[in-house]
């Protein structure tokens, strides 16, 4: 198989097409118009129903609200439209989503199951790139990011944190956080998900 530069795989062309489908599935469930789902998202209702019909690919802070209002983790939400999660999970079958306005890429290195409460999650970040989520997806989330390459500024709780390679910080999300690569270079990091 053959790998971008990166060392990560093309995100999968249907994806957003899958993801589209759960996502105005979930909508679905709950009886929501899309009008609903914007008040409840605060993402607007010409966004939510280009999302749902894979006219955009939805980006990670848009994700991030979507999974808020639904009480998924995104890593939850991604393997709704992968196959059944298996025990082993080889590099080149680990689903890899990227949100290439905002220079992110994040690979489901664990894809969650039902009955369990971790997930482990690979995040790169270009030089530059700046991510904000307003809500966790679900609050109380444990996240624990480890830097492994590069320098990475996160925000929580109206701190700012500077990890550098091997750095690790543990955090419980009740409110917005921000992610940050000042550079120089990109940064890519381990982000461990435990609900609580």
């Amino acid at each position: 198989m053959k790998h971008a530069p990166d060392d990560l795989r093309a995100p999968d062309a249907q994806l957003d097409t899958r993801l589209g489908s759960r996502l105005a599935a979930l909508r679905a469930e709950r009886g929501w118009s899309l009008g609903e789902l914007a008040e409840r998202s605060g993402i607007s209702r010409s966004t939510l129903s280009r999302a749902e019909r894979a006219e955009i690919s939805p980006t990670a802070s848009m994700l991030n609200r979507l999974c808020a209002v639904y009480g998924r983790t995104m890593s939850q939400l991604l393997s709704e439209v992968e196959s059944e999660p298996a025990l082993l999970v080889r590099a080149a079958e680990q689903p890899v989503w990227e949100d290439r306005s905002a220079g992110f890429v994040r690979r489901s290195v664990s894809p969650p199951h039902a009955g369990l409460r971790a997930e482990l999650v690979e995040g790169r970040l270009t030089e530059g790139a700046d991510i904000e989520y307003d809500r966790p997806p679900v609050p109380g989330l444990e996240q624990h990011v480890w830097v492994l390459e590069g320098a990475l500024d996160v925000t929580v709780q109206e701190v700012e944190h500077r990890l550098d390679a091997g750095d690790c910080l543990r955090m419980r999300v009740w409110g917005p956080t921000r992610f940050r690569c000042a550079g120089p270079g990109a940064v890519r990091y381990a982000l461990a998900v435990v609900l609580p």
